[in-house]
């Protein structure tokens, strides 16, 4: 990777790759900005929740320009295989590169948005770049509570104008992104001791492509927890199903890739379990086995548990599950191809032995809209006698099509390539909604280099398109 062109950016991507970084942990990496800061001679500040912002004169003749801020997160998503030994917190990426793409083995690349900061980086490494004063911000926790976001004081960040880096489709422009909040349902039960004369198995569901829960929710992905409880909903349907464990999805803001639960049935009913699995393969396989290729469901025998979930509990919870909405709720009429609302069962997991910890977020792009879906959910989960609970939210970015900034970037890009660039709004959760609140009057666009399946083990980031995306910021920063 260090051999790829520019060798400035990919060499910190690179750097990058291999400090441990995971979200609200990101304190390595705090330590390489400063020292970085220190070793370019540049003046940085830090907040008291970890945010840098480090600060670069303007090149000659820019002096009297007004300063451009750029701006990415620290922290990227954990997710890797379950066959994979990999500790986030210690260990570096293992990054290799195929063909016009660099990727990871077995684990999350942090393309997002580690190539956001490596083009900071090399910004402020550079000596022969022609640009503005920048103030270079660099947050903490954008994927698991935009925490750096949230805290950041009104007076920290002066810059007028913001490019964020953290969009991941070549060409484009993001002008607006939907707001989010979380909703989260915890069941509490009893433990049972498991009943005699009963046949115990684990249901895996596996292989779904995941990916981001903004991004990719239009594109007809599988759910490994929808899945794996419409074969447990039909199976307690005729007979007496007893769960034992469930555990599926990881992260509220990915599509939930694996799932898997152990349960049991009166042993009579051992092979009527098995035919319907073989039903539900073949009714999901022609649902979706063109976007789903991988998707493997299978059921291994395994040895009775001590406890199983009591019968209520279980009803309750498979009901519940089922009953949940998943998905795209409604498309913009304002802006043809947008996502407006959605929503996410991201995880379902048992917690301290007696609980059932059920994560889901929503997204909209109408401030109404997203409490109203996170409403939706919030009512499925109460009826059946679930605590239910909100996170905060953060507010989504309103277009602005008269942006002097987006003015500026449409230039740029019809300067290089002859060609207009795309103009879009995203229905993943960026940071600029937050940065809008506390500044109303701050313009922005966001742009990046051309990723897939981020959030997810299969995530690949195109180093072509990488290439133009440094050439297109580098002359944004010019023309500003």
């Amino acid at each position: 990777m260090k051999q790829l062109q520019p060798s400035l950016l990919w060499n910190y991507f690179h750097e990058l790759t291999l400090i441990p970084r995971p979200s609200k942990k990101e304190e390595k990496v705090i330590a390489f900005l400063e020292q970085f800061s220190k070793l370019q001679g540049l003046n940085f500040k830090k907040d008291k929740v970890g945010n840098v912002l480090i600060f670069k004169d303007a090149s000659i003749g820019y002096e009297a320009k007004a300063a451009v801020a750029l701006q990415a997160h620290m922290d990227m998503v954990c997710e890797k295989n379950n066959d994979v030994a990999f500790n986030f917190d210690t260990d570096s990426i293992q990054t290799y590169i195929d063909g016009d793409f660099v990727k990871a083995k077995g684990t999350t690349l942090g393309g997002d948005n580690g190539i956001g900061m490596a083009m900071m980086l090399a910004v402020l490494a550079s000596s022969d770049l022609q640009h503005p004063a920048l103030e270079c911000l660099f947050t903490v926790d954008e994927e698991t509570g935009l925490t750096g976001a949230f805290a950041l004081e009104n007076n920290f960040l002066t810059a007028s104008r913001l490019i964020n880096l953290d969009s991941e489709d070549d060409g484009i422009a993001y002008i607006g992104c939907a707001g989010g909040i979380d909703t989260t349902a915890v069941f509490s039960f009893t433990n049972e001791l498991a009943p005699l004369g009963y046949f115990a198995f684990k249901v895996s569901v596996k292989g779904l492509k995941g990916g981001h829960s903004g991004d990719d929710i239009n594109k007809g992905l599988g759910n490994a927890n929808k899945i794996l409880n419409r074969y447990l909903w039909q199976v307690n349907k005729i007979t007496d199903l007893r769960i034992s464990n469930i555990d599926g999805g990881n992260l509220r803001n990915a599509l939930a890739r694996e799932a898997s639960a152990l349960v049991l049935v009166p042993y009579a009913q051992k092979e009527t379990v098995r035919v319907m699995l073989n039903h539900l393969i073949a009714d999901v396989e022609l649902e979706m086995g063109a976007i789903e290729t991988n998707l493997k469901i299978s059921l291994e025998s395994d040895s009775i548990p001590e406890y199983v979930m009591d019968k209520n509990s279980s009803n309750a919870l498979l009901n519940a599950l089922y009953a949940c909405p998943h998905g795209v709720i409604a498309m913009s009429a304002d802006m043809p191809g947008l996502v407006e609302t959605s929503t996410n069962l991201a995880s379902v997991k048992i917690k301290n032995g007696n609980t059932v910890v059920v994560t889901t977020s929503q997204r909209s792009s109408v401030e109404s809209l997203k409490y109203d879906i996170a409403n939706q959910v919030e009512s499925v989960f109460t009826l059946a006698g679930a605590n239910v609970t909100h996170g905060d939210g953060y507010p989504g970015w309103k277009p602005n099509l008269n942006s002097e900034l987006l003015n500026l970037t449409q230039k740029a890009y019809k300067d290089l390539y002859g060609d207009d660039c795309g103009i879009k709004a995203i229905h993943a959760g960026l940071e600029c909604g937050l940065f809008l609140s506390k500044n109303p009057g701050l313009d922005m666009i966001s742009i990046g280099p051309q990723m897939y399946g981020v959030h997810s083990p299969d995530e690949r980031l195109s180093i072509s398109s990488t290439q133009k995306c440094w050439e297109w910021l580098i002359q944004i920063l010019k023309l500003s």
